[in-house]
């Protein structure tokens, strides 16, 4: 297997297929009012990282897909995925009553997107709690280990912020899942390299791996109009994509290794090749070659 795939993961774990759900809620980022920044990250668009047209509440929103993948997939077991924007940015008491609002039957887990530097004390130890009876998991976004590049993309965060609130994660037992932007345009293969040895030293759970997609309206957006910025091509995409899991530890999930976007929504997205196309390419080129997720870390973890 040329990496440790999720859907795998989640089916040994719970003994059968398990599918996220996105739950999207009315909220924004500290990184756009103020707090730790203004405008947000320069990649993120006004859904706040989430596609998705979801509407009702929380359990309204859980209910319609479930009862939609029940019928296509057969699915019985599912985890609420709270997608958009910072999802711990809100009182304590309001992000109690959401997520006490997605546990309901045939919901075995939990995925909740946040910000490295925006983890409260209480909002943690209601988690923690939490994961003794479900599968709890905080999705970070990291994006690169090049603090410089993390400063282009406007994260209001550096390295130093996600190491820390890696340790904290870890120390309480709540499952990490890292967010990866591969091939931007201030970041070398050192970058890829370095970003992978990180997460191993970290002993990150899971990484979520996609190109840069750019979206219309965004900072990102202009700047790619007015000239100022090139993606990789897609050759060297996958390229990064394989020296990336082949530096990265065999025992940390990947939940993918490529990402979309609307189309309508969006100036440039993963060269208009579907993202199976390039995932199953990169499968089969680790295949040809034998790499395997991990490979080149074997004589180091000894």
């Amino acid at each position: 297997m040329a990496y440790r795939k999720y859907s795998d993961f989640l089916r040994d774990k719970f003994g059968e297929k398990v599918y996220k759900l996105p739950v999207k809620l009315d909220l924004t980022c500290p990184n756009r009012d103020g707090t730790c920044g203004r405008g947000g990250c320069i990649f993120c668009g006004e859904e706040g990282g989430s596609f998705e047209n979801s509407e009702g509440s929380v359990r309204e929103q859980l209910l319609k897909n479930m009862d939609h993948i029940k019928k296509k997939y057969k699915a019985k077991k599912f985890i609420a995925y709270f997608q958009n924007f910072t999802n711990t940015y809100m009182p304590f008491e309001d992000f109690k009553r959401v997520i006490e609002e997605s546990l309901i039957e045939d919901v075995v887990g939990l995925s909740i997107s946040t910000r490295p530097d925006y983890l409260p004390k209480r909002h943690l130890d209601y988690l923690e709690e939490l994961n003794k009876k479900y599968f709890v998991t905080l999705e970070i976004g990291l994006q690169t280990s090049n603090y410089h590049s993390l400063k282009k993309l406007n994260r209001g965060h550096g390295l130093a912020e996600f190491i820390d609130a890696a340790i904290k994660l870890k120390n309480r037992n709540l499952n990490i899942c890292t967010h990866m932007i591969i091939g931007l345009p201030w970041d070398d293969d050192l970058d890829i390299v370095e970003g992978a040895k990180i997460l191993n030293a970290l002993g990150v759970d899971e990484v979520k791996l996609h190109a840069l997609y750019i979206l219309k309206g965004t900072a990102l957006g202009k700047m790619y109009e007015r000239g100022e910025i090139e993606p990789i091509s897609l050759e060297d995409y996958k390229k990064k994509v394989i020296l990336f899991l082949r530096n990265l530890k065999d025992d940390i999930i990947v939940e993918r290794i490529i990402g979309r976007a609307p189309y309508e929504d969006s100036l440039f997205c993963n060269w208009n090749t579907s993202w199976w196309k390039i995932r199953d390419d990169i499968v089969n080129e680790m295949q040809e070659n034998g790499y395997t997720q991990g490979d080149l870390m074997k004589g180091e973890l000894l």
